[in-house]
This record gives C-alpha cells, structure tokens and sequence, in this order.
C-alpha cells in the first residue's frame, strides 16, 4: 500500500523532476550511456535477425540439410586400378546409399545437358522460334528437396511419367517467353527436344538457390531422359536431403565412404567423389547470425551496467545536495521506507526513460534499414526486426539493474539523520 501511494502520489513525482531539472546536463548526459546500450543491443541484434531471415528465405525452397555429390576421378591408385580412373555414378547407388545410411531423408538421382559448361543444351523447336536450354532428367522426389513453383494449370513430372517414359516436359519462364507468343498458353502444346516432340506440362518459377538451376531451364522424366541420349544407367550427381535433426557434416562423409566402397576406391582418395554441402553452409550462417546476436546482447548489456551505475553515482551526488531537504522530510515523518522507495523510482524511472528512447531510435534504425534493402534481391537481407520477448526482457533487465542501482543512493539518503540534516549548510 505504501509502495502504490508512493509511485502514484504526486509529491513524490514533483521531487523526481525537479530533481532532474536542476541537473538537467549531468542526467542527459548519464541517461545517454543507458540510451545507447540498448540502442545496440536492438540495432545489431536485429540487424543479426535480419541476415538470418534473409538466408531463410533464399533457401526456404530447399531442404536446410541438403547436398550434391558427383563422380570425379581418382587420385589414388587402389586394388589394381591405376590413378586417374574415371568413375560414374550409378542408378542403384541411390538405392545403396539410402538403405546404408540412415541420415538420409531422400536421394534424388539426377541428369542434365548443357549445366556445367561441358556440353551444350538440348535444341528446342516451337513453331519457327528456337533455341538451346538446359536440359535435366529427374524423378518427381526431386521436389522433396527443392520444391519447384508451377504456374497454375501446370504440374511437375509425376510417377505414371516415370512409369511410362512419357515425352512431358517442364519448361521455364524464359524458354516460354522466347519460344512462345506473349499470351500464348504453352500448357498442352507441343515442342520438338532434339528432334523429339514432347508436351508441355507446366512452367516454372524460378527460385534462386535451388541448385544449378536457371529460369530457362526444362525438366522431363529420368526415364525419357535416359532413353532420349542413351545414357542407361548413368547418374550425373545426386540430390540429398539429411533428417532435419542429422549432423550434415557426418552424412556428408558417409555418402562419400559409401560411394567410395561401392566403386572401389581408396578410403583415403579425396578427389574421387565431389561434394556441395549446402546444409553445412547455412549451419555456418545461422551460427554467424546467433553469434551476432549474442554478441549485441553482451554489448548491449555491457553498454546498459555502465549507464546504471552512472545514474547510480548521479543520485548519489543528487542525495548528498539535498541532505537538508531530506533531513526536513524525516523531521516531518516521513518513514526510511518512504524515502528509499522515492529515491529507487527515480532510479527506475531515468533507467526506463533511456529504454525506451534507446528501443524507439534503434526502431526507427532498423526501419531506415527495412526500406533501404527491400528491393535487394542479389544480396540475402530482409526484415530485420527484434522479437517482442526480447524487448519487453530488455526493459525488465533495465528495471532490475535501476531498482539494485537505486538502492546505494536510497541507503545513503536512509542513513541521513534528521538533526545532522537540519544542521548542514
């Protein structure tokens, strides 16, 4: 009862400010050092948030703990095979590395014509326009790895195409803006691949940071890929996607040593098998973005303490220049509790003050930063922001240390006896 007709008495609010007003330098001053510090803590740290959701959305159509591996050549002679054997992937070394390693949530065997730069791309015919694309021959769990966006009314390549080698094809935005007519529905029609007529299905959007992929590109079964240049069994690389809760890193080695012992290779061969972990590269972002944010937290912290104590010892001075006016209060009968409370809520307040202040410009920084990246599509960057817990944690952390701060200059002012009071000059 005492504390609530304290804080809502307004006596005690007309001391707390004309104690600010005549020290108005040296509080503004003080208050700054708590201002900043929670200025950086919500700038940087949303800043961090803001790079971290940036990388969410330019992989949010990959699986996070996805890689590629390839067949290279070996580099280490082994069991009678001489250095520099050529080696090729196979379609059962999909089946091998999913029943050997368990990480693995899906393995999507894939082939491509004209990705690498090694080979041209397919030559595709519609009416009298043509052109040469990136070609790619993929099963439909392909998307379980790297999701493709349709357009309406198309699909992606099903099991019945696999099943039944049908001639479909999924074609970019860009083969469709340049083979066909501006409003020239492609979904339904037919163009020639290499001197083959396939059907269109549907066309894709394109995703930055699926993978080798372009706006260009077309996509038809594996198996009429296969059929279409001969290429039997022979896989260009795998797609993979680990667990969400797997060490990437582990399933990363073990599809090598599976893929090494299966095409007899030397265990220690570095070179004959190519990998791309795109999981291990976003765990290294996320760890960057959790570093940075953990970083401003002991900034910022760091920054608020050594703004605390500073209106600690600014009370202390304020205490000491109004011994008198203490001393009359206490004459009065005003209780030590009384005077404690009064001195800790202007601790308190001048803390929650520079809070707020610091919480609002450090908004206000986090906005200007909003509207100067959102147009930014080269560079992964967006809403940077500080969840609400983390404010509203703040501003009880700065609660907290003004309440302990408060309680030195309120004990001095407690400890204050009102005949030596009335007696100081």
């Amino acid at each position: 009862r005492i504390m609530i007709k304290i804080i809502f008495d307004r006596d005690t609010w007309q001391e707390i400010f004309g104690s600010i007003r005549k020290n108005k330098l040296r509080t503004i001053i003080t208050v700054i050092g708590v201002l900043w510090g929670i200025f950086i803590y919500i700038a940087l740290s949303g800043a961090a948030k803001g790079l971290d959701n940036g990388f969410e959305r330019q992989f949010e159509d990959v699986a996070i703990n996805s890689m590629f591996a390839w067949a290279q050549r070996t580099s280490v002679p082994y069991k009678g095979f001489k250095t520099g054997r050529s080696l090729q992937l196979k379609l059962e070394d999909a089946t091998i590395l999913q029943n050997q390693i368990p990480s693995i949530e899906f393995i999507a065997p894939r082939n491509a014509k004209g990705v690498f730069g090694g080979s041209e791309g397919a030559t595709i015919v519609h009416q009298q326009k043509s052109g040469k694309y990136p070609i790619y021959g993929d099963f439909p769990i392909f998307t379980k790895i790297a999701s493709k966006k349709i357009y309406d009314g198309g699909r992606f390549i099903n099991d019945n195409d696999i099943l039944l080698d049908r001639k479909v094809c999924v074609i970019g935005e860009q083969t469709q803006k340049e083979l066909f007519q501006k409003n020239d529905d492609p979904i339904g029609k037919f163009i020639r691949i290499d001197n083959i007529y396939f059907q269109v299905i549907g066309v894709h959007k394109y995703v930055p940071g699926g993978g080798f992929e372009g706006e260009g590109d077309v996509f038809i079964p594996f198996s009429t890929y296969r059929k279409l240049y001969n290429t039997g069994d022979e896989v260009d690389w795998f797609s993979i996607a680990a667990y969400d809760d797997a060490d990437v890193v582990k399933t990363e080695e073990d599809v090598k040593a599976v893929l090494k012992k299966t095409h007899q290779v030397h265990p220690d061969d570095e070179r004959a098998f190519g990998t791309f972990n795109l999981g291990e590269i976003f765990n290294r972002i996320i760890g960057f973005s959790k570093g940075m944010t953990f970083l401003s937290l002991i900034v910022g912290i760091a920054t608020i303490i050594a703004g605390v104590i500073g209106i600690g010892n600014i009370l202390l001075i304020s205490v000491k220049e109004r011994t008198k006016e203490l001393g009359v209060r206490r004459a009065l009968g005003a209780t030590p509790r009384e005077v404690r409370l009064q001195i800790i809520m202007e601790s308190v307040f001048l803390t929650l003050i520079a809070g707020i202040f610091g919480i609002v410009l450090g908004a206000f920084v986090l906005f200007g930063i909003d509207m100067a990246t959102q147009n930014l599509s080269d560079f992964p960057y967006t809403n940077p922001t500080v969840p609400i817990p983390f404010v509203i944690g703040a501003l009880v952390i700065m609660v907290v240390l003004g309440t302990l701060i408060g309680l030195i200059p309120a004990q001095r002012a407690v400890s204050i006896k009102p005949i030596d009071a009335l007696r100081e000059e």
